[in-house]
C-alpha cells in the first residue's frame, strides 16, 4: 500500500521536478557559450610566444578531438544517462579554462584543448536529448522548438554580451578573461548534478562499440527520412558555421572601424538570439516544407548577395542571414528528434553534429585556401553556390522520403 502511494505522488509530482531541467540547461548553455576570451584569443596566444602556425594548429587538434568523440559520446548518453554524461562533460570544461589559466606555451594550451574537446563532445547531443525527454516526460514535446529556441538564444545572447565584457577585461591584462572563463565554467557543475534524469533514461544498458555502429547506420542508411533530416540539417550547419569565418573578414573588407568589430559581432549574436525565439512560430506559420525551402535559398543566398556587395551597407545582408541561422537551428534540430526514439536520441544528435564537422572539414579549408588563392568575394560566391548545391539535392531527397512516409 504504502510502495502504491509512493509511486502514485512520484508521478504526480515528478513532470514538475523535471521541468526544473530546463533552467539548469539554461545555466549550462550560458557556461558554455559565455566566452568572455574570444574578443583576445589571438593576442593571448601571441602574448604567450605562439605564432599563427601554433594557432591553427591547436584548433585542428580540438576539432579532432570533437569529432573522434562525438559519436561515441552520443551513445554514452544513451547509455548511461544523460545527466551523468553532462556532468562529466562540465566538469572537464571547468578543467580545460583552469589548465589554460595557468599554462604559458603550446604544451600547456595543447592540453587544455584536448580536455575541452572531451568535454564539448560530452555536452553536445546529450544537451538538447535531455531537454527533448524532459519535455516529453512533462507532455509538452510540441514545445520542443519554442524551448530548444530560447535555449539556443540564451547561448547567442551570453557570447554577445561576454564578447563586450571580455574585452573590457583585456584592457587589464590577456589572462583575465581566462580567470573569470574559468569561475563561468564552475557554474555548470552544480546545474548538471541538480539534473533529474527523466525515467525512460534510468535503465543502464551494456556498452558495446558495434551497438554504436548500428545506430550509426540506422540513422544514415536504414531510415532514409532521418538519413535525409541530418544531411541536410549537416548542410545547413556547415554552412553557418563558416559564414562565422568569414565575418570579420568581410568587416575587414569593406573598411568597418576595427573599433567597431566587437559590437557588429555582438548584434549579430543578438539577433540570432531574437530570431531562435520565435522560430517556433515560424515553423507553425510556415510548416515544415516552406520553412526547409526558405533555409535553403534564404542562406546560401546570404553568400551570394554580399559577395557582389564593396560597401558598409552589405553587413544588413549579414543580418539576414544570422536571423535566418536563428531560426534553422531549433527547427532543424525539431525535425531530427521527431524521427528517433528516446534510448538512440543522443546518438542520433551526435551523429548530426560529427557530419556538419566533417562537412567543415573539407568546405572550410578550401573556402580560405580560395579566399587566399583568389579573393574574399570570390571565396563567397563560390560557398553561396556549393552550399545552394547540396542544401537543395538533399532537400529534394528529404521531400521525398518525406512524402513516402506520409503514405505509409
Amino acid at each position: 500500500m504504502v510502495t502504491k502511494l509512493s509511486l502514485q505522488l512520484k508521478l504526480k509530482y515528478m513532470p514538475k521536478s523535471i521541468q526544473s531541467n530546463i533552467f539548469k540547461l539554461y545555466i549550462i548553455k550560458i557556461a558554455k557559450w559565455f566566452m568572455l576570451f574570444m574578443p583576445v584569443v589571438v593576442l593571448f596566444y601571441k602574448d604567450n610566444g605562439l605564432e599563427m602556425r601554433h594557432i591553427f594548429i591547436l584548433q585542428a587538434i580540438y576539432s579532432i578531438a570533437i569529432v573522434v568523440l562525438e559519436i561515441p559520446s552520443g551513445y554514452l548518453a544513451d547509455a548511461l544517462g544523460r545527466k551523468f554524461t553532462l556532468v562529466i562533460g562540465t566538469m572537464l570544461g571547468f578543467l580545460g579554462f583552469l589548465t589554460y589559466s595557468f599554462s604559458y606555451g603550446f604544451i600547456g594550451f595543447l592540453i587544455a584543448e584536448i580536455i575541452l574537446g572531451l568535454g564539448q563532445s560530452l555536452i553536445s547531443g546529450a544537451d538538447s536529448a535531455m531537454l527533448y525527454d524532459s519535455l516529453l516526460e512533462s507532455g509538452k514535446k510540441e514545445q520542443y522548438i519554442k524551448y530548444e529556441g530560447r535555449i539556443v538564444s540564451i547561448g547567442n545572447f551570453a557570447e554577445a554580451i561576454a564578447g563586450v565584457l571580455g574585452g573590457l577585461l583585456a584592457t587589464l591584462s590577456f589572462r583575465y578573461p581566462y580567470y573569470a572563463q574559468t569561475l563561468v565554467a564552475f557554474t555548470s557543475i552544480p546545474a548538471a548534478l541538480l539534473l533529474i534524469e527523466p525515467i525512460r533514461q534510468k535503465m543502464v544498458s551494456k556498452m558495446k562499440f558495434i551497438d554504436i555502429l548500428k545506430i550509426v547506420k540506422y540513422s544514415l542508411h536504414d531510415n532514409k527520412e532521418l538519413k535525409w533530416n541530418i544531411i541536410f540539417s549537416s548542410v545547413i550547419g556547415c554552412s553557418t558555421l563558416t559564414m562565422a569565418w568569414f565575418v570579420q573578414l568581410y568587416f575587414e573588407h569593406v573598411l568597418l572601424p576595427i573599433g567597431l568589430f566587437g559590437v557588429f559581432w555582438t548584434l549579430l549574436n543578438l539577433t540570432v538570439g531574437f530570431s531562435a525565439m520565435i522560430a517556433h512560430k515560424v515553423e507553425i506559420k510556415l510548416k515544415q516544407i516552406k520553412t526547409m525551402i526558405g533555409i535553403t535559398i534564404m542562406l546560401p543566398a546570404g553568400y551570394i548577395i554580399v559577395s557582389r556587395i564593396n560597401a558598409l551597407w552589405g553587413i544588413g545582408i549579414l543580418f539576414i542571414f544570422y536571423c535566418v541561422r536563428g531560426i534553422a537551428t531549433p527547427v532543424l534540430k525539431d525535425y531530427i528528434n521527431r524521427l528517433c526514439e528516446s534510448n538512440i536520441r543522443a546518438t542520433v544528435l551526435s551523429v548530426r553534429n560529427f557530419v556538419i564537422r566533417i562537412f567543415f572539414a573539407i568546405i572550410g579549408p578550401f573556402a580560405g585556401w580560395y579566399t587566399d588563392t583568389f579573393s574574399l568575394q570570390s571565396a563567397l560566391l563560390l560557398s553561396g553556390i556549393i552550399f545552394f548545391t547540396l542544401a537543395s539535392i538533399t532537400l529534394v531527397m528529404q521531400i521525398k522520403n518525406l512524402k513516402v512516409s506520409s503514405v505509409d
